[in-house]
C-alpha cells in the first residue's frame, strides 16, 4: 500500500510539473510535452498495478507508456524543432535497433543471468537515450534536454538493475530519478527552446541511406528465420518489438522524405505562379495583388493574418515597423508581436542573389503563425526578390514612357509659340517649352528646377495650394525674369498626375497686360509671314484702344 501511494505521488507530481511548465513557459508546440506528461502518468499507473501484483495491467500500462514516449520524442524531433534534420538520426536509430536485437538474441539471451531482464524495455530505453542525447548535442546548454537524458538513463538503469538485484530499494530509486528528472525538465525555461521552429533543411537521398534502411528492416525477419530453423523460437516477443520499432522508424524516414519532396514541389509551383503574375503586372497595385496571392499560396491556409507590401522605407515608418537591424546581411528579420503564437517577418526588397537593394528600400511584411513563417522563410525571401525586380521593371517602364512622352511633346511643340511646362508631383519642372524660356529671358532651365523658384515670393503659397489640389484650374501670379522684371501671367493647369504617360501637371501660361487684358504672346519668327491677320488685329486694337 505504501509503495502504491509513493508511485501515485511521484507520478502526479511529475505530470503536474510538466503541465505547469507548459502553462508557465508557453512553448511553441505543446504536444510533445503533453505526450510526455501522459507517458509519466501511465508509468505511474503501471507502477501502482505492479505494487498490487497485477502484472497484466502493469505490462499494458508500460507498453502504452513507451508508445507515448516514442510519440513525444518524434514530436520533439519533427521539422521546426531544435533538432531540424532528423533523417540521419532515424537511420542510425533503426540500424541500432536491429543491431541490439542481434546482440540480445545471439549474445545476451544465451546467458541465463539476464532472463529476468526485459529485452524490449532495454531496447526501448536505449532508443530513448539516443534521441535525448541527440537533443543535447543540438543544444549543449539546454538544461531541459540534459534532464530528459538523465530521466531516460534512470529508466534504463531501473529496467536492468531492478530485476538483476532482486527488486532492491537502491535499484528502485532509479525510477524515482526518472520521475524527478522529467518533471524538472519542464520547469526549466530552456524547455521552450526544444520546440522553437527552425527552418527545415532538405537532406539529399543517398544510396548508403537506402542500404542502411534496407538492412535495418530486413534484420528482424532474418533473425526470426534463423531462430526458427535452429530450434524453438525463444525470443519471439523481442523480435516482434524490434521489428515493429524498425518498421516505425523506416516509415517515419520515408514519410519525412515524401513530405520534404511535397513541400519543395509546393514552393516551386507557388514561386512559378508568382513569377508569372509578377511579370504580367503592369503597375504597383497589380504587383501588390500578385504578391498577396503568392503568400497565401506558399503558406498553409489560415496561417497568415496580414500581408503588407511597402514599396519604400517611408511606408515601413508609417506602419511602425523597424528598419533592418545590423548584422542581418540583407536577409529577413523578425519583430515581436503581442500574440505569442504570431510573429512578423520582414523581407527586404532585394534582388537576390545579387543582394542589390532598391534605391527607395521597402519590404514585404507578413504577420502570421511563427511555425509556418519559419518553414516558408526561404521561399518568402525569394518572393521578395522577385517583387523587387517586378517593381523596378514597372518603374523603368513608366520612366521610359514618360521620357518618350516628353520627347514627343518636345518634337511637337518645338516650333510653337505656346508657353507651357510639365511639372512633376514635387513641383519640379520636367519639360519647359521655348516660349517659357523666352518669357523668362534666359536660356535652358537648370536641371531639377522647381516651379516655386520661378514664381514671385508673394504668390508662391497661392500657386502651391492651387497645384496641390486635385483637378484643373487657373491661378494668376507673377514670374521673376532673369533681368529682374516681373511678368504677370495667367497660369492654367491640367491635373494629369494619374495619367500613365504624363504623371504630372501640364501648365499653360499667358502673359497679362497692365490693364488686365490678356496680351497675345509674340509669335515665333518662323510664323511671321504666315499670320498677316494677326498683325492687322493687333494694329486695329492699338488704333481703337480695345
Amino acid at each position: 500500500m505504501l509503495r502504491a501511494i509513493e508511485w501515485i505521488l511521484l507520478g502526479a507530481g511529475s505530470a503536474g510539473a510538466i503541465l505547469w511548465g507548459v502553462h508557465r513557459h508557453r512553448p511553441t508546440r505543446r504536444s510533445p510535452w503533453l505526450l510526455l506528461a501522459g507517458a509519466v502518468a501511465t508509468l505511474a499507473i503501471g507502477d501502482v498495478w505492479y505494487a498490487y501484483d497485477r502484472m497484466a495491467f502493469a505490462d499494458t500500462s508500460y507498453l502504452v507508456m513507451f508508445v507515448l514516449v516514442a510519440l513525444s520524442l518524434l514530436q520533439f524531433t519533427r521539422g521546426g524543432a531544435l533538432l531540424v534534420d532528423r533523417a540521419r538520426l532515424i537511420d542510425l536509430m533503426a540500424f541500432a535497433c536491429s543491431g541490439m536485437l542481434v546482440v540480445w538474441v545471439f549474445v545476451i539471451s544465451v546467458d541465463s543471468r539476464f532472463d529476468t531482464v526485459s529485452p524490449a524495455d532495454v531496447i526501448g530505453d536505449l532508443l530513448l537515450i539516443g534521441v535525448a542525447v541527440r537533443l543535447v548535442a543540438a543544444d549543449r546548454r539546454n538544461v531541459a534536454a540534459i534532464l530528459l537524458v538523465a530521466g531516460s538513463a534512470g529508466m534504463l538503469a531501473g529496467d536492468v538493475l531492478y530485476p538483476l538485484s532482486g527488486e532492491s530499494p537502491v535499484a528502485e530509486s532509479a525510477f524515482v530519478l526518472l520521475y524527478l528528472a522529467w518533471g524538472l525538465s519542464a520547469l526549466h525555461p530552456s524547455m521552450a527552446r526544444l520546440t522553437e521552429p527552425r527552418p527545415a533543411r532538405l537532406s539529399p537521398w543517398r544510396f548508403r541511406d537506402t542500404i542502411l534502411l534496407a538492412l535495418s528492416a530486413a534484420t528482424p525477419p532474418v533473425v526470426l528465420i534463423i531462430e526458427a530453423v535452429s530450434g524453438p523460437v525463444r525470443n519471439g516477443v523481442v523480435i516482434a518489438v524490434a521489428g515493429a520499432l524498425t518498421l516505425l522508424l523506416t516509415i517515419t524516414r520515408l514519410a519525412d522524405a515524401v513530405h520534404q519532396h511535397s513541400q519543395a514541389l509546393t514552393r516551386e509551383r507557388g514561386l512559378r505562379a508568382a513569377n508569372t503574375a509578377l511579370v504580367a503586372a503592369a503597375d504597383a497595385p497589380a504587383v501588390g495583388e500578385a504578391v498577396r496571392a503568392a503568400v497565401l499560396r506558399l503558406l498553409p491556409p489560415g496561417s497568415v493574418r496580414r500581408v503588407i507590401l511597402a514599396t519604400d522605407d517611408g511606408r515601413l515608418a508609417r506602419e511602425g515597423l523597424p528598419a533592418a537591424p545590423t548584422g542581418t546581411g540583407g536577409h529577413s528579420w523578425w519583430t515581436d508581436s503581442a500574440d505569442s503564437d504570431e510573429q512578423t517577418l520582414i523581407c527586404p526588397l532585394r534582388l537576390e542573389p545579387l543582394a542589390v537593394a532598391r534605391p527607395s528600400g521597402g519590404a514585404l511584411v507578413i504577420t502570421g503563425r511563427r511555425e509556418a513563417l519559419v518553414a516558408g522563410r526561404d521561399a518568402l525571401e525569394v518572393l521578395a526578390g522577385e517583387t523587387a525586380l517586378a517593381l523596378d521593371r514597372v518603374t523603368l517602364v513608366e520612366a521610359v514612357g514618360r521620357r518618350d512622352s516628353d520627347l514627343y511633346l518636345r518634337a511637337v511643340t518645338g516650333n510653337t509659340a505656346e508657353i507651357m511646362a510639365v511639372v512633376d508631383s514635387d513641383h519640379r519642372i520636367r519639360y519647359a517649352s521655348r516660349g517659357l524660356r523666352r518669357l523668362l529671358g534666359g536660356g535652358d532651365l537648370p536641371p531639377l528646377t522647381i516651379l516655386d523658384d520661378l514664381v514671385h515670393s508673394d504668390d508662391r503659397e497661392t500657386v502651391r495650394e492651387a497645384l496641390r489640389a486635385e483637378g484643373d484650374g487657373t491661378v494668376y501670379c507673377a514670374l521673376n525674369r532673369a533681368d529682374g522684371i516681373q511678368v504677370f501671367v495667367a497660369m492654367a493647369y491640367r491635373d494629369l498626375r494619374h495619367d500613365r504617360l504624363v504623371q504630372g501637371l501640364v501648365v499653360t501660361l499667358r502673359p497679362v497686360g497692365n490693364t488686365g487684358d490678356v496680351t497675345d504672346p509674340a509669335p515665333h519668327h518662323e510664323h511671321q509671314g504666315e499670320l498677316p491677320a494677326w498683325v492687322n488685329r493687333r494694329s486695329a486694337r492699338d488704333k481703337f484702344r480695345y
